[in-house]
This record gives C-alpha cells, structure tokens and sequence, in this order.
C-alpha cells in the first residue's frame, strides 16, 4: 500500500505537469476552430483535404507549445505570451475581415492598410457580437495557460530536439494527403486541393484546406519571401497562342458611332442596382432614356481594393491577378501600351482623371501616369479641406480647379472620374451624413438605418451627376460629349448584409450585378442583354469610337460584336453566361443539355485568367514581346 501511494504521489507532478501542457495548447486550438468555423461559408468542399487539414493544425500548436514548454517557467512564460499575442491579433483580424468582406485576411492587404484606415473602425463595430463573445474566451483560456505554465526549472533540449524532427518529417509528408496536382494548365486545376495548396492564391480556399496556422504562416511566407518568378518555355506557349487564337471582332453596327465626340467616364462608387431609382438618383435615371443600356453587366469584387480594381480593368483590360499574390495597384511599373487613355490620346484626345483622394492613396498618381493620362487630380492634393466637404461629390464640378479642367479643354477630351460619396461608413450621426441630413431635413433629422443613408449618399452622387450636365450644357459641349457610367463593386460596404437580401440576388456571385450604361446627346435608349463585365468596357467603348483595339492579350471583348456570345467570371472561377450560372465546375443555377459546353468554358475561363495574369507577372509586354 505505501509503495502504491509512493507511485501516486510520484506521479501527480507528472499529472499536473500533462494538465498544464494541454491547458497550454487549449487556446490555439480554440483560435483554429473559430476560423474553421467561420471558413464554413466558403463554397468548397474537398473531403480530402479534411485529414490534412487537421494534421496541420496539431502539428503547428503541438510543436509550437512543446518548444515553448521547454524553456524554463519564467522565459516560457514571456515566450507563450508573446507568441498567444501575435497569434491572436491574427486571428481576431481575419475574423472581422471575413466578417465584413467574406474573405480571409492575407498579408498581401497589408500593402493598403492605409488606404482602408480610415474604415477600420466602422468595420470592428460592424462585426457580430458573438466573435468578439468567442475572443473575450480565448483570452481567458490565454490567461489561465499563462497562469498556470508547465513548471520547468531548466531548460531542456530533449522534448525540443524532438518536436523539430518530428515536424521536418511530417510537415513534408501531410502535403501528399491532398492528392497529385494537376497540370497547372488544366482548366480545373484551381479547385484540385493539391494546386490550391501548391500555388496558394485562394485565402478562402486556403483556409479550408489548411486551416488557421498552416494558413497563416505560409501566407506569411509567401507575401515576404517569395523569390521573382520567372517564365517557363509552357507559360511563354500560353502567350504566343493566345495571340494565334485572338478573336476577330468585327465591325457592328456600333461601330463609330461616337467617332471624334468628348467621353466622360463616370465611375461611380457603389452605385448597386436598387439605388438607380427615379426617386434616389433622378439624373442617373433620367440618363437611362437616352443611353444605350447593358442590362446584365458584373462588377468584379476580388476582396481587397475593390474600387481600383474597376480602375484597372477599365482602363487597360486587365484585372486583378488570380493565382497569384498582387493588388491591382502594384503594377505602377508594368507596360500597358493599350490603355484607355493611350489610345485615346492617339487620336488627338487630351486624357485626365478627377477623385476626391490625394496622388498617394492606391498609389493612383504613379498608375494613372503609367496608364498615360496627362494629370491625374485629386481634390486633397490641390486644396486643404477642413469641414470634410471633399467627401460630397459636388466637390467633383464645384472646385474652381476642377471646374477648369472639367470644361476648359482645348479639342476633344477623355475625363475619367471617380466618385466617393456612397461609401462605408453609412450614418447620419456625423461627417458627409450629417451634412447631408441636415441639408435634406433641416435640424430635425429623422432616425436613419444605413439603407436610409446609403440612398442619401447615392442622391448627393446623383447631385454631382446634375451639374455635370449643367457644365457641359453653360460651356456648350454636352451635344458632342459621352458620358460612360458603371459602378465600381455592388454596394458590399452595408454591415447590414439584410439590406442586399431585399435587392439582390446573394446567395452566389451574381451579387456583384451592377449598372452601366453609356448615354449620348439624343441617343434613343437601347437595351443590350448579353452579360458582360468591366473588362468588357474597354474594347466596346473603342470600337464605339471607332478606334482599333490593337492588343491580342486583354481579356475582355465589344459586348456588341456578333462573335462574342457574353459571359463573366469570377476570381473562385464561378462563371454566368445569362442562362446557367457554373460554381465549382456545377451548374447551380439553369439547366445545361451539352455537358461538353461547360468543360469549353471551363477551358476557356481558364485560359483567360493564366492570359490575364502572366502578362503583368512578368510585365509581358516590356520584358518579353517587346525583345521579339
């Protein structure tokens, strides 16, 4: 009996020391399971995946916590808490990210931490009470880890050693449970997990098959330390057939039609479908009866930037690379010889662009000059606002400044301007809200839910659209002027998600259905029902013009041209063609007799985003086209 409550007593510190081991483990494995919860919204399923996925998670806390726990209690300690900090500021970031964008955090975004600054405020209040309810529990479970931390009175290197040879050996062998990748060049290569996990280009994705840990410290890996790429002989064969294989767009009886006339593009921020009303927008939609009306137009959404995204893929016929990490406004060194305003200016065209926001945000003064415009101008780098009335989108017309150069053109112009007033945050509490309140109701300003706001911003954007008219109409030049108009992304800026359920269709990518719609002087309204999107603006918008679109690379086609039969993509490569919308390689909505139909536009989508993506990986037409 002695002898046995000696083995007992012996064994409790063992007991103990094991209990605080997995105390120790607890909070990490909480963070992971979070976010595996929130990534159940992601529409992908792999079964195979699901092992692997979980054997990273282990992996990464088990060694993670084991090296920790082999340092004396004191070092251990400062050590656990150090690494339960960083860990968790990640976690908790890419819960409210995901929250707010139903994407995952990336450290690629970090590069625009200062474009989204002003915003990060609304977006953490934004966030539903319960992540913050689960957070406010890992910390605990932190604390109490903390607390009670494994006692080790030296430092041992024996548990160490072990844990770095078990981790070598396994985390080369997890990755095979995903399966063979496919040929990269096979149109569904994107959803094999292997290729999801090998080329990691997907946050949604990979999360899903990685998990909170393994995501998060390749992501880290991948943003930083990522070695510049270089073509292969098989990506250079991708390039050289596409120019073999481009499309010949003949001429339509659109062809010309604006030849030698002025053209404003009017990019308007956030201007979804259900806020071009008679009621809301009465300019905009009294502009319908005179415009020529593309119906089933998408605005790409690829969850960071969202607005200069529009910016790129309208003015150079790119967009956002897809498998690969990049921002849409890091190409400010890339050659585009085919750009909107190149090839306006061609034809004796000057081009200049207008925002409310300085030279430096999305890095718009360096691109908008890369792209060719002649200026860029932005409210805040000619003029110190004190009151904030740079965010009302009057400032656009009403600045002295701007006016001049609105109006004040010699010859024919190209205009690119960009909105701001429906934009995030939407209250009427304080700033262009309040101001726009008071305007509309005096000192008694009803209560407003962020619906009321965001048809309150629209109006003063629809404001700005009036007295752009007034101008060209006093200077005598709105009989000779186009005015091209689309909205940038659906207006996914609401916390009120409840809002688009009343409007949209949002349950798949067909939520990013937006306006455009490109309105001339007696122009009799014409309504064009092929789907399209905002890499399509570019080559229609020329061939209106009558001018040729000389590059064989750009994704995008003239919606009115015969040969082309519309569709759009998206960055999950999901796809429409107005009769079945495609997600993960299944028709999900429609009905589709020919099932070698879809595996042509599976291919086809595919091989326009490898197109689309190595031209600006490698900046095609500067380093490689140009040598030949």
């Amino acid at each position: 009996m002695n002898r046995f409550k000696a083995m007992a007593k012996a064994a409790v510190p063992y007991l103990l020391g094991s209990c605080r081991y997995l105390l120790a483990l607890v909070p990490f494995f909480l963070m992971d399971l979070m976010v595996r919860n929130l990534a159940e919204g992601v529409n992908y399923s792999q079964k195979v995946a699901e092992l692997p996925s979980i054997l990273f998670s282990v992996l990464w806390v088990g060694v993670l916590v084991t090296l920790i726990t082999s340092f004396r209690q004191k070092i251990g300690r400062i050590i656990y808490g150090i690494v339960f900090t960083l860990f968790f500021v990640l976690f908790l970031t890419n819960c409210v990210y995901y929250s707010y964008t139903d994407f995952f955090f990336s450290f690629n975004l970090l590069s625009m931490a200062e474009a989204g600054s002003a915003y990060i405020w609304d977006t953490i209040i934004g966030t539903d009470i319960w992540i913050y309810l689960a957070a406010l529990g890992i910390v605990i479970t932190g604390v109490l880890a903390i607390i009670w931390f494994p006692k080790r009175k030296h430092w041992d290197p024996r548990p160490m050693l072990a844990a770095v040879i078990l981790f070598i050996f396994a985390y080369s062998y997890i990755p095979s449970l995903y399966g063979e990748a496919y040929d990269t060049l096979k149109w569904d290569a994107w959803r094999n997990p292997r290729n999801v996990y090998e080329n990691f280009n997907d946050t949604n994705k990979c999360v899903k098959i990685c998990g909170f840990y393994e995501y998060t410290i390749r992501d880290f890996a991948k943003a930083f330390f990522s070695p510049t790429p270089k073509m292969t002989e098989e990506e250079e064969n991708v390039l050289e057939e596409a120019e073999q294989e481009a499309v010949d767009e003949n001429a339509n009886d659109y062809t010309g039609i604006f030849k030698g006339k002025n053209v404003i593009f009017l990019q308007l921020e956030g201007m979804d479908t259900w806020l071009l009303t008679q009621e809301d927008t009465p300019n905009l939609y009294g502009m319908l009866d005179n415009s020529i009306v593309f119906t089933n137009h998408y605005s790409y959404y690829n969850g960071g930037g969202s607005t200069f995204n529009s910016e790129l893929a309208v003015n150079t016929g790119f967009i956002t690379p897809i498998t690969y990490y990049q921002n849409a406004y890091t190409f400010t060194s890339n050659y585009y010889p085919y750009t909107l305003p190149r090839l306006f200016k061609e034809q004796g065209y000057s081009a200049n662009a207008f925002h409310m926001n300085n030279g430096e945000y999305y890095s718009r003064r360096l691109n908008y000059k890369n792209w060719g415009y002649d200026n860029y101008f932005g409210l805040l780098d000619i003029q110190k606002y004190t009151d904030g009335s740079q965010e009302l989108d009057r400032e656009l017309v009403l600045n002295p400044r701007f006016r001049a150069e609105l109006f004040g053109q010699d010859g024919p112009f190209l205009h690119y301007m960009i909105t701001y007033t429906p934009h995030t945050p939407f209250r009427a509490t304080k700033g262009k809200g309040l101001k726009l309140a008071k305007e509309k109701y005096g000192d008694e300003i009803p209560e407003m839910d962020e619906e009321a706001c965001a048809r309150l911003y629209a109006g003063e954007t629809d404001n700005m659209v009036g007295l752009l008219l007034e101008g060209l109409e006093e200077k005598g030049l709105l009989e000779n002027t186009v005015i091209v108009c689309f909205a940038d992304h659906y207006l996914y800026t609401l916390n009120d998600k409840t809002v688009l359920d009343k409007y949209k269709q949002t349950d798949n990518n067909l939520i990013n259905h937006t306006p455009f719609f490109i309105w001339s002087y007696g122009q009799e309204r014409v309504e064009i029902h092929k789907v399209n999107s905002q890499i399509d603006i570019l080559p229609t918008v020329l061939n209106m013009f009558g001018i040729e679109n000389p590059s064989d690379y750009t994704i995008g086609h003239d919606i009115a041209c015969s040969n082309y039969p519309g569709y759009v993509f998206f960055s999950d490569y999901s796809w429409y063609d107005g009769n079945i919308y495609v997600e993960n390689g299944e028709v999900t909505m429609g009905q589709v007799s020919d099932s070698g139909y879809l595996i042509e536009m599976g291919e086809k989508i595919t091989q326009l985003i490898q197109r689309n993506d190595l031209v600006q990986k490698y900046d095609y037409f500067r380093e490689v086209k140009n040598r030949k």
